[in-house]
Order: C-alpha cells, then sequence, then structure tokens
C-alpha cells in the first residue's frame, strides 16, 4: 500500500480455513480488525483505554474486495492509513498482501466514528494526531 502508516504481519492458521482449504472469508475482518488495534497501540493508544475515557470507537460500515484467497501457512501483511470522512467520521483504508509474492489479496475502507459518553458523535483528538499531515 503507498503511503501506508503501520503494517501488521500474519500467519494463517489452519482453523482459520473452510473446507475448501482456503481461508474464510469472516476471518478477513479479525485481520483488518487486529491491525487497526495494533496500530493504536503501537501509536501509545489503548482500544480499551479509549473506551474507559469515555471514547467509543464504532464501525459503520466495511466494504471488502475479495481478490485471491489465503492458505493454510501463507504469511500475509495488513497495511493500513487512516484517514478523515467528514466532520467526524474516520476511515481506515487497508490491504492484505500476500509476502511471498505480494499478491493483493484484500482491498478494504473500514469507515467509523465516534461516540462520547452522551452519545454524541465527536471527532477524538487521540485520532486527529495520528491523522497524516494534511488531512
Amino acid at each position: 500500500m503507498e503511503n501506508a502508516q503501520f503494517s501488521y504481519d500474519f500467519e494463517v492458521r489452519d482453523y482459520e480455513c473452510d473446507l475448501q482449504g482456503i481461508v474464510n472469508n469472516s476471518r478477513y475482518q479479525n485481520y483488518l480488525e487486529h491491525a487497526r488495534h495494533m496500530f493504536l497501540k503501537s501509536r501509545g493508544l489503548d482500544f480499551a483505554a479509549l473506551t474507559e475515557k469515555g471514547v467509543h470507537l464504532i464501525v459503520t460500515r466495511i466494504e471488502i474486495d475479495y481478490k485471491y484467497p489465503l492458505r493454510s501457512g501463507d504469511e500475509f501483511t495488513v497495511s493500513l492509513r487512516l484517514g478523515r470522512k467528514g466532520r467526524v467520521r474516520w476511515v481506515f483504508d487497508q490491504e492484505i498482501r500476500r509476502k511471498q509474492d505480494d499478491k493483493l489479496i484484500i482491498a478494504a475502507v473500514v469507515t467509523g466514528a465516534a461516540m462520547n459518553p452522551q452519545g454524541r458523535p465527536v471527532f477524538p483528538r487521540e485520532l486527529e494526531e495520528l491523522l497524516p499531515e494534511g488531512l
């Protein structure tokens, strides 16, 4: 991914595959989510700690283009870039690429928002500080 802010490596485990021997489609969302959490953690933010502070990050939309399947034992990288969409929404552009040949496996756009303890949408300062310059 061009201009990725963060990348995280994984390896497919046997139990993540279906009867066809490929990663079950639902598992890709787990990979994407774990990479987002690790991105926050790498920047000194903990998802649980944000929640305790009253910043509730919620996913409102996920768009996934499945390009090619992963199989047991495949090593892959999830890359991401954080952006802003409008006044209160955040967007993660994410990709999954197989390490052995850099083949694009998944292209995803994950859109979300944050709610304060009163249930009102906000764009938290903590995320604002993670945006690439110029956004």
